[in-house]
């Protein structure tokens, strides 16, 4: 099976995770950094991701309101999939709510300091994300 890559895109950070080659385990990967709302600078970036890791296909968070409206930030996202599917890639939006809570909680819960996380938050968003993507994928919750 090929590895998939989940993203998190901010404003000015995609958080990126990849999956095991069984697709059953999500792990960080990297944060992308970018000037705000520079997608362009992004897309680039993640593009190259994307090729050096040999993946077809991504799971992309998809921020939604609590309840369920899809906002700007949700927009975004929405184009960002065109362009990746434009490029080839499948794309897979994907119901981040509460993602980046929950990884506070859980870097928390582990001691992290406030600084460490600061870096690593949006890549352990993006595990979240990729993880569920997995989990559900697999038969799971």
């Amino acid at each position: 099976m090929e590895r998939l890559i989940g993203l998190d895109l901010g404003s000015r950070t995609c958080g990126v995770s990849i999956s095991d080659r069984t697709r059953k385990i999500a792990s960080s990967l990297l944060t992308i950094r970018f000037s705000p709302d520079d997608y362009e600078d992004c897309f680039e970036k993640i593009l190259k991701v994307l090729e050096d890791n040999n993946i077809k296909e991504v799971v992309l968070g998809l921020p939604k309101h609590m309840n369920g409206d899809i906002g700007i930030r949700g927009q975004l996202s929405q184009d960002f999939a065109r362009e990746l599917e434009y490029e080839g890639y499948k794309v897979h939006l994907w119901d981040e709510r509460l993602t980046t809570v929950s990884a506070e909680r859980l870097l928390i819960q582990g001691d992290v300091s406030r600084k460490k996380r600061k870096k690593i938050i949006d890549q352990m968003a993006a595990v979240q994300i990729l993880q569920s993507f997995l989990d559900k994928e697999n038969g799971g919750f």
